[in-house]
């Protein structure tokens, strides 16, 4: 098993380069013993970059987590060396940490102040969508929601992530709010993204450490996407 670099405290997430070594190649990717790319999932698109090594390159066009860390490659896989540079398109890695942060401040402002939990989430680099159930939101209930967020976000708020057990996180969080009751019952131990003074949330996504980094949410659309169930799409602006 690949050791995740971002996976640890949050300034893991700030990693853009790293060294490792190729310990599998298959058609189109190689598998490192070490990485900082983010594999797709979770809402959350793959991390795109390079590997380097004196004399070459190689692009990696995505990255997937099945049958282990795999990064795809636009070149023969066969061209890598055992040794290698992975270099992070740091540009759209920060984009995506800046989102995702603020989905957890979008997802727990509306539960708060309508009960409408998260059903499903897409993030971008210059865009995001949430799906919300049990809602109908009405265009004051959108006016609430940004002007909550963005007094949320303007506070500039620390952002922590952290290793803890799952017993003692279903003592300190409406395991609603926090999706809890959604994981199986066999994970025990949890990584979860803590923003301090309002939100508490498993995560194996990649975020930034300070509200102060993501600026305003701008919701740009409204959809209804079925009973009781809508979709909002912000960006930061």
């Amino acid at each position: 098993m690949a050791e995740l670099l971002y996976m640890k405290g949050v300034e893991s997430n700030y990693i853009r380069e790293f060294d490792a070594r190729v310990v599998e190649r298959g058609f189109d990717y190689v598998v490192l013993d070490k990485s900082a790319f983010y594999p797709l999932g979770g809402g959350q698109p793959s991390d795109t970059g390079r590997l380097e090594w004196s004399g070459g390159k190689a692009d990696v066009r995505e990255v997937t987590k099945k049958d282990g860390i795999r990064h795809h490659l636009v070149q023969n896989p066969d061209l890598v060396p055992d040794e290698v540079k992975g270099v992070l398109d740091w540009d759209k890695r920060y984009a995506h940490m800046r989102m995702h942060t603020a989905q957890h401040v979008v997802s727990g402002v509306v539960y708060d102040l309508w009960k409408a939990r998260t059903v499903g989430n897409q993030l971008y680099h210059d865009r995001s969508r949430i799906d919300f159930a049990p809602v109908k939101f009405t265009d004051e209930m959108i006016a609430e929601l940004e002007t909550k967020t963005n007094e949320i976000l303007s506070s500039g708020a620390s952002v922590d992530i952290v290793t803890t057990d799952r017993v003692e996180l279903e003592k300190n969080v409406d395991s609603q709010r926090a999706n809890l009751d959604l994981l199986p019952k066999s994970v025990r131990e949890l990584r979860v993204v803590i923003v301090k003074d309002f939100d508490i949330c498993p995560c194996a996504g990649t975020h930034v450490r300070s509200l102060s980094e993501i600026g305003k949410i701008k919701v740009v659309k409204k959809e209804n996407k079925g009973k009781d169930r809508e979709r909002i799409t912000y960006e930061l602006v």
